[in-house]
């Protein structure tokens, strides 16, 4: 109906939004920007909040955490099947801008790091965050060493 991200949960979040407004009395605006996504392919994708380029657009520095690892359910089983996550993380104010997540269930974890990065969560929270063993989602929390070229390049005038 409104044509912005066209989607059946953005349109279900859409209607409670204007549901919640119009008739329950309590002003209610749906966050385009913050989406959690998934393409259920081989790899499975999954994604919320800014890429890397679009954080840089919009932010003075960047700190960006990547692993690629084999899970260890594939270490056991012998396949070599390896996952890809990164965050994006805004290096002044440590927020985690951007999740990105290629591998099993993807979009299983993407829905839920959608939360966190809904509620404003930070790098430091996710560090402070127990990690369940063996998953691969503890990757998310275990990373700890920004990428060697996260620091924003300077203009020769600056």
């Amino acid at each position: 109906v409104t044509n912005r991200v066209n989607l059946t949960p953005v349109a279900i979040r859409e209607g409670h939004a204007f549901a919640d407004t119009v008739f329950g009395g309590k002003p209610t605006a749906v966050n385009h920007s913050l989406i959690p996504t998934a393409v259920f392919s081989q790899p499975e994708l999954g994604t919320v909040g800014l890429t890397e380029a679009q954080a840089r657009m919009g932010h003075k520095k960047v700190d960006i955490y990547k692993s690629s690892f084999r899970p260890m359910k594939h270490t056991l089983s012998g396949r070599d099947e390896r996952m890809l996550m990164k965050l994006v993380v805004d290096g002044e104010t440590d927020r985690v801008l951007g999740c990105h997540i290629a591998g099993p269930d993807a979009g299983e974890m993407a829905q839920l790091l959608g939360i966190a990065v809904t509620c404003g969560a930070t790098k430091a929270q996710f560090d402070a965050t127990v990690g369940i063993h063996p998953t691969a989602g503890e990757e998310f929390v275990t990373m700890r060493t920004a990428r060697a070229d996260s620091a924003p390049k300077r203009a020769a005038a600056e």
